[in-house]
Parts: structure tokens; sequence; C-alpha cells
């Protein structure tokens, strides 16, 4: 009984994940093929651009580095395992999803560094004078995932032995 418990609650951090990298990689694959190269403005603060980000998040510590897009991936995948393992007792669908956002948006990146060696992004937002580095709905999944977590952790958690 409690096995088959550990597998629908992997199955569902999986699942959400699965969702996420394929949503990933399909809003990626669209911008490639149709996004102008200068870009496009949406509104006063919202463009679609396309970046190809070599470093990890937020384009900190960039640079083409085989072995870098290798480490990077393994320290996603890493995270990835050590979030599958943490979660299999858990029961909170709150945690649950903020899991899966978390797995997903990891693995969306990975796929793209390992496919192609830097992580595409393409969401530009900015305002009076302040400009947000470009991001992906991988990189919005993980955000989203770990406000969840958060969330949980601070109002839905209780507190071992009590």
């Amino acid at each position: 009984m409690a096995g088959q418990r550990v597998r629908h609650i992997l199955w569902w951090v999986v699942a959400i994940g699965l969702v996420v990298v394929a949503l990933d990689q399909l809003s990626k694959w669209q911008v490639v093929q149709s996004l102008p190269a200068q870009g496009v403005e949406v509104t006063g603060f919202f463009n679609f651009v396309l970046v190809c980000n070599t470093g990890i998040s937020f384009g900190l510590l960039p640079g083409d580095s085989p072995l870098k897009a290798w480490l990077l991936s393994g320290f996603a995948l890493a995270v990835v395992v050590g979030l599958l393992i943490w979660v299999r007792n858990k029961d909170s669908r709150l945690l649950l999803a903020g899991c899966g956002l978390v797995v997903g948006g990891a693995l969306g990146n990975v796929v793209d560094r390992l496919r192609i060696g830097c992580v595409i992004d393409f969401i530009d937002v900015h305002a009076v004078g302040w400009h947000w580095p470009a991001f992906n709905l991988a990189d919005s999944a993980i955000t989203v995932g770990v406000i969840l977590l958060l969330v949980h952790g601070l109002f839905f958690d209780a507190p071992e032995g009590k």
C-alpha cells in the first residue's frame, strides 16, 4: 500500500513536470522558428527577444564552455532527483504542484543545455529604467514552483513533533 502511494505521488510530480517540459520546449521552438532577429515589442514594458543564455539563471556566469553546460545540467538533475526523493512521502497538493513545476522547469532548461549548449530565453520585461534579464517558461515554472513551496512551508506545514 505504501509503495502504491509513493508511486501515485511521484506520478503527479512527474506528470506536472512533463507538461512543463513540453510547453517550455514548444514555446522555445515557436520563438526560434518565428521571432524576427530584432525581437518584437509587445508593450512599453514587455518584449519578445531571442537570447541564447550560456550562463546560469538571469545570465549569471556567461561564457561558452561545454563543460559548464554539462556541470549545470548535472546540478539541475541532482536537484530534480533530490526533490523526487524528498517529496515521495508528502501528501500536500500544493507541495506536489510546486515540486512538479520546479522539476519541469529544471528539466526544460537541461534539454536546451544538452541539445544546443545554451538555454533559449525570450521573455523580456522592463519598466522605469529597470530591466529584468530575459527568461523563458521553464524559468517561470521554477519561480512559481519555489513560491508554492515557500507558501506551503510558511503557512501549511506543521512543525515536526507537533
